[in-house]
C-alpha cells in the first residue's frame, strides 16, 4: 500500500463522538497519521511487528499499522466510548486490533514499536510524559508526536532513558473547534514527528 492510498484509507475513519476536553480528544488528521505509520513502516518498524499505540483514541495509528502489515496491534485508550467508535472503525476497515481499556500505566508488556499521539498538554500541563514514559518502557523505538517548541527538553528526556532522537519531521496541526471554550473555528499547531531509539540498537 502507497502513502497516498493509506491516507485515502485513513480517511474513512470516524473522529470521537462526545470528545473529552480533559483528554484533549482531537483526531490524528488522516494526513499526518498516515505519514507517521508510513515512515515507521519505511525504517522496518511495522511489517512483521506487533505496534502499540498508547491513547489511541478512535484508532486511526493501530489501523494505519495494521493496513501496513503488523503482526499484532494493540491501542490502549481510557475513555469507553472512544474504544467503541475505534473498534467500529477496525471492522470496517477489516483490521483486527486489540483494544485495552485503561490509563496508559496500565499497559504491561513488551512490543516492537510504540507509534503515538499523546496529549500536547494544552489543558494539563505535561501531559505527555506518562506516554513517553510508558512508550520507552515498552518498546526500543518510539514514534511520538509533539509541540515542536518543546524538542530540546525531549531529546534530553530521551538521552536521559537511553534514546537518542534517530529523526524529526514538523507538521502544522489543524485543530477545528470542538469545545465551548475555543474561540476561534480553528488553531494550527507546529507539531513534530520524533523517533526515538534506543541506543546501543542499529539505527
Amino acid at each position: 500500500m502507497k502513502r497516498k492510498e493509506l491516507e485515502m484509507t485513513l480517511q474513512r475513519v470516524k473522529a470521537f463522538d462526545m470528545p473529552r476536553a480533559d483528554l484533549e480528544q482531537y483526531p490524528t488528521p488522516a494526513t499526518i497519521a498516515s505519514e507517521m505509520v508510513f515512515l515507521a513502516f519505511a525504517n522496518g518498524d511495522i511489517e512483521g511487528k506487533t505496534v502499540l499505540d498508547l491513547g489511541c483514541g478512535t484508532g486511526i495509528l493501530c489501523i494505519g499499522a495494521a493496513l501496513l502489515g503488523a503482526s499484532r496491534t494493540i491501542g490502549v485508550e481510557l475513555d469507553g466510548n472512544a474504544i467503541k467508535t475505534a473498534k467500529e472503525n477496525a471492522d470496517m476497515l477489516g483490521v483486527e486490533i486489540e483494544f485495552l481499556k485503561g490509563d496508559v500505566s496500565s499497559f504491561e508488556g513488551k512490543v516492537d514499536t510504540v507509534v503515538q499521539n499523546p496529549p500536547f498538554g494544552s489543558q494539563n500541563r505535561n501531559a505527555d510524559r506518562p506516554f513517553l514514559e510508558k512508550a520507552m518502557s515498552s518498546a526500543d523505538v518510539v514514534y511520538s508526536l509533539h509541540m515542536s517548541e518543546t524538542l530540546d527538553f525531549l531529546a534530553r528526556y530521551a538521552s536521559e532513558r537511553g534514546f537518542a532522537v534517530e529523526f524529526q519531521k514538523r507538521f502544522k496541526f489543524d485543530i477545528p473547534h470542538t469545545f465551548a471554550f475555543h474561540r476561534k473555528s480553528s488553531r494550527s499547531f507546529d507539531v513534530s514527528l520524533l523517533c526515538f531509539r534506543r541506543c546501543g540498537d542499529s539505527l
